[in-house]
């Protein structure tokens, strides 16, 4: 995605397993190479990962209110 990835829209390069395409590879963006999970990220399951990951891509979209 050369222009990066829209908040609550999936990655092109996510499986319908929901596993990464590029995963692995050398051309696997920086960011997601640097990303590390952590409980506070993941959650208590599938379901709340994918709400606080959307929550997170809100919050750090570049014009995200900064009072949100």
């Amino acid at each position: 995605m050369p222009h990066g990835k829209p908040a609550n829209f999936p990655c092109v390069q996510l499986l319908p397993d929901m596993r990464c395409a590029l995963f692995g590879k050398p051309e696997r963006p920086g960011f997601c190479v640097g990303l590390q999970p952590s409980p506070e990220m993941c959650g208590t399951d599938a379901a709340d990962a994918m709400h606080r990951l959307v929550r997170l891509e809100e919050l750090t979209r570049p014009d995200a209110d900064s009072t949100a």
